[in-house]
């Protein structure tokens, strides 16, 4: 199992990135599959999950600002970030739950600029 994050950037309050993961290994479409993030000093925390049904949660904290999506066809997630704020800056990881193992992308870092 494999996952591929990408899009993590430096931005400015108020302003957009669009993560983007790949995953390989498994039965993508049936899987759900999440966004966690960790900012510095403090634990991982889940941002967004969607399940094969398209059913998305979010964590309050982004609720309205953060949209995840999933394409089963291409086996990718994607998390649009809008309206993003300082406290927003973490390591974003696409991660899956697959027979019993958790599976972490490498990480994406997400930093403000002044």
């Amino acid at each position: 199992v494999q996952l591929q994050a990408s899009g993590g950037g430096l931005v400015q309050t108020g302003g957009s990135l669009r993560l983007s993961c790949g995953v390989s290994g498994i039965n993508f479409r049936i899987n759900t599959v999440d966004w966690y993030r960790q900012a510095p000093g403090e634990q991982r925390e889940l941002v967004a999950s969607i399940n094969s049904g398209g059913v998305a949660n979010y964590a309050d904290s982004v609720r309205g600002r953060f949209t995840i999506s999933r394409d089963n066809v291409n086996r990718r997630m994607y998390l649009q970030m809008d309206a993003l704020k300082p406290e927003d800056t973490a390591v974003y990881y696409c991660h899956v739950h697959f027979r019993g193992r958790y599976y972490w992308g490498k990480g994406t870092l997400v930093t403000f600029s002044s």
